[in-house]
């Protein structure tokens, strides 16, 4: 399986070319085979989707002038996939289709709706029609789209199921594919294992994230805040679930450690958990 680092990883490591050419250089040296790419960080954006990104607790950083293209060809890495907003897709096709090609990927990766009610039955129905018109347009590009997860997925919609479970229901296996995030649903206290086997081969892309609990300074009580951690110091079986994604036939691993870094450093934190990776993937 191949295995990547999401960029949103990387905001505060590649504001400049210099930084960047470093970063990409030292993934490439702890055994990543990829990077997965976001539009709104390989493209200038505005300050409300900056702003959006900080208040989640995950780094944008100031790399959308870079020429990400030629900077992953350098670094030996590929692109294993391409983060875009639905909306984005459908407003301007021919650009997110050309992105993909400069990138020399095949997967745009449609990476959850904002502004949103996943309750709502009828909304939910309607993103899966758009889904699968969107994965058509894809497909005729000879592109795959592919939708992630967070986790309001989860909520239960007036249908008796969840959104998770509607889009499934909805969506066509030929048309849209799926990168499940097991962080998110763990997170949120579902059984992440169950939900994987449930996907099988729709299953496309695994996001791997690891969920611990922090050490503080100074703790008035037993209770630890649960949070992010890197791939293997956590409380999550990632051995048995990485087991269910290889059975499934996943394409790639994409470590997405996107907040409270080991030593505040994304760069450190990846290569820490870079050792899970190559002991579970480069067997």
């Amino acid at each position: 399986m191949t295995t990547a680092v999401q960029q949103i990883m990387l905001g505060r490591a590649a504001g400049n070319e210099r930084d960047a050419r470093e970063t990409l250089s030292r993934i490439r040296a702890a055994g990543y085979d990829a990077v997965e790419l976001n539009r709104f960080m390989i493209h200038p954006t505005g300050l409300f989707v900056r702003l959006l990104t900080r208040m989640a607790g995950m780094p944008s950083g100031a790399g959308g002038k870079l020429d990400w293209p030629a900077l992953v060809r350098e670094s030996g890495l590929s692109v294993v996939s391409l983060h875009a907003d639905l909306g984005s897709i459908e407003r301007e096709p021919d650009a997110v289709i050309a992105d993909s090609e400069s990138l020399s990927t095949e997967r745009i990766v449609v990476t959850g709706m904002y502004r949103f009610d996943y309750g709502d039955g009828g909304a939910v129905r309607e993103l899966a029609r758009r889904l699968n018109e969107t994965g058509e347009r894809m497909k005729a590009s000879g592109l795959r789209l592919l939708y992630h997860n967070h986790n309001a997925e989860l909520l239960r919609t007036g249908c008796g199921i969840t959104a998770y479970e509607l889009l499934l229901n909805e969506t066509d296996p030929a048309l849209v594919g799926f990168e499940f995030d097991s962080y998110w649903f763990t997170e949120a206290g579902a059984d992440a294992g169950g939900w994987m086997k449930k996907l099988g081969r729709r299953m496309e892309l695994w996001h791997v994230t690891d969920r611990g609990v922090m050490r503080p300074k100074n703790t008035v009580t037993p209770i630890l805040k649960a949070d992010v951690t890197e791939a293997g110091r956590g409380s999550m079986n990632l051995d048995s679930l990485a087991d269910i994604a290889e059975e499934n036939g996943c394409a790639a691993a994409v470590l997405e450690t996107h907040r409270n870094f080991a030593q505040g450093d994304p760069v450190k934190s990846l290569e820490i958990s870079a050792e899970w990776m190559r002991r579970r993937f480069q067997r």
